[in-house]
Order: C-alpha cells, then structure tokens, then sequence
C-alpha cells in the first residue's frame, strides 16, 4: 500500500497542478470571480490532500497500519468528492452539487483523524 499511495498522491498532485494552471489560464474571463473562487479552493484543497496522500504512503512504510490504509482511502475520497465538486459547480453552475463539496470535507476530517490514531498507536 505504500507505494500505492505515494504514487497516487503523485498523480493526485500533478492533476492538482495541471487543473490549477488550467484554471488560472484557462478559465480566467470565461467564469465569474466567484466562480473562479470557488474552483481556486478546490485546487487547493486537492493539492493539500495530495500531498497528504504522499504521507500517508511514506507513514504506512515506516509504520504499517490498517488505520493508514483506511485514512489513504479516504483522503482520496476527499478529493474526489470535495475538489470534484467544487470544479463541476464551478464550471456548470449546477449549485446543487455544492451538497456534496461536506461529504468531501467530513472525509478530509476523517482521513487525518485516522493518522492521528494512527500514530498515537
């Protein structure tokens, strides 16, 4: 699992970067400054919790732990469903989805609460 998650915290991050830099140039004039906001933030929080995901594979190496393997799961759930979602409201205007962008964030909160544990095993 370790490397599984290093590298798909890698990925995570280059998706992160690439979807940032589209956003920035890209999107730039073709979406409202709140729209673009709310996009901002999910490259944010994508490139965050890719990085956490990195962690959590270097922490599963050195102290392997079912918790970890839950919390890199999860973190990457997170993205999906936080990042994921404020990107399509950004883009498409369909505010509902904004009721997904808490599952997102609950995970994000789950996944490092997880390490925590983790850790303090």
């Amino acid at each position: 699992m370790a490397k599984l998650f290093v590298a798909l915290g890698a990925a995570m991050a280059c998706l992160g970067v690439a979807l940032g830099a589209f956003g920035a140039h890209g999107l730039k004039g073709k979406l409202s400054p709140e729209m673009l906001e709310i996009y901002q933030t999910g490259v944010q929080y994508h490139l965050v919790h890719a990085l956490g995901l990195i962690l959590v594979g270097v922490l599963v190496h050195v102290m392997p732990s079912n918790l970890l393997n839950w919390a890199g799961w999860i973190l990457a759930l997170g993205i999906l469903l936080f990042s994921g979602s404020l990107y399509v409201l950004s883009m498409t205007g369909i505010t509902k989805l904004g009721a997904i962008t808490p599952i997102g964030g609950v995970a994000f909160l789950t996944g490092w609460i997880l390490v925590v544990l983790a850790a303090l095993r």
